[in-house]
């Protein structure tokens, strides 16, 4: 099976969180993912995953990860355990990884990142990280809209504020990245 680069990265940094963060369940590493990409995109015009996410009612979902969950293709399988622990009255579908990180994949730049959201929310529960996730007019909140949005994509493009300055750039490095991906053979 061939393996693109985004996925090989995805697969990894399901691994970092898993391995780097306590309590990672199901929610926890999709709001994990949701807030790296997001992040990297404001900073750079990509994606550091490529998962398109979707507004659903407890925040944004990346999709086909969540579509893959119970049955993990065997890249994913290969690379991660889920594990039902019990926590007083549910389930929490604990992601234990079986193979080691490998950074050589990644930026400097998303390394960072992984690392400074593994900081701030490696003893969170879920519920804290819904602050980030669901921030106000933040973009699952202008997508979700009160439920009118309810399973629509969240555009990249809306991680990057009107205000900011370099808004311009970024959103045109973006596209430009689109074009370069959408060229090129797959798998790279």
């Amino acid at each position: 099976m061939l393996i693109s680069r985004k996925r090989e990265k995805l697969i990894n940094a399901v691994v970092y969180f898993a391995s780097n963060t306590r309590h990672c369940g199901k929610v926890k590493l999709f709001k994990l993912l949701y807030l790296l990409d997001f992040t990297h995109f404001r900073e750079t015009g990509r994606s550091v995953t490529g998962l398109d996410y979707r507004a659903w009612k407890m925040g944004p979902v990346p999709l086909e990860l969540m579509q893959e969950w119970e049955k993990l293709e065997s890249d994913m399988a290969d690379a991660i355990d889920i594990v039902p622990e019990k926590v007083i009255d549910f389930i929490r579908e604990l992601v234990v990884p079986k193979v080691a990180f490998d950074d050589s994949l990644f930026t400097r730049r998303e390394l960072r990142l992984m690392h400074d959201l593994s900081i701030q929310f490696i003893d969170e529960l879920t519920k804290p990280l819904i602050g980030f996730t669901h921030e106000d007019r933040g973009p699952w909140d202008k997508i979700w809209d009160g439920g009118k949005g309810n399973n629509e994509r969240i555009p990249y493009s809306l991680a990057v504020p009107d205000s900011d300055p370099n808004r311009d750039a970024i959103l045109e490095s973006a596209r430009e990245y689109e074009g370069v991906a959408a060229a090129a053979p797959h798998g790279h």
